[in-house]
């Protein structure tokens, strides 16, 4: 995920963000949803917590696990994508780098 530094105020976008991004095995049923906070513009996040369930924006346990997480971090923005981004399986932990997701047949030559 690519971010800017200019807010929408033309000014600096404050730190530390908390960027929120939800997976699914479609582009339908958000089973995963992945909190990163990000501290340093052009890093990676220095934390990661992810949750896993049926339905993770009806999880009422898992919604209020997030916001704990974002608030815990002092996050004074959040970016949330806009839907299901992708499969919730990882490359390189759930199917070998480099290839496709052999769970999710949905996202095959979409990821």
């Amino acid at each position: 995920m690519e971010m800017t530094k200019k807010g929408k105020q033309g000014g600096n976008g404050k730190l530390s963000v908390a960027t929120v991004a939800y997976y699914g095995p479609d582009d339908k049923t958000p089973t995963k949803v992945a909190v990163g906070i990000v501290r340093q513009w052009g890093k990676e996040p220095e934390e990661l917590k992810r949750w896993w369930g049926q339905d993770v924006t009806r999880d009422l346990r898992i919604q209020k696990d997030v916001a704990d997480f974002i608030k815990a971090h002092g996050a004074k923005s959040v970016v949330i994508t806009d839907g299901i981004i992708g499969c919730p399986h990882e490359e390189g932990f759930d199917f070998p780098m480099g290839a496709e997701c052999p769970y999710c047949p949905f996202w095959r030559g979409k990821q």
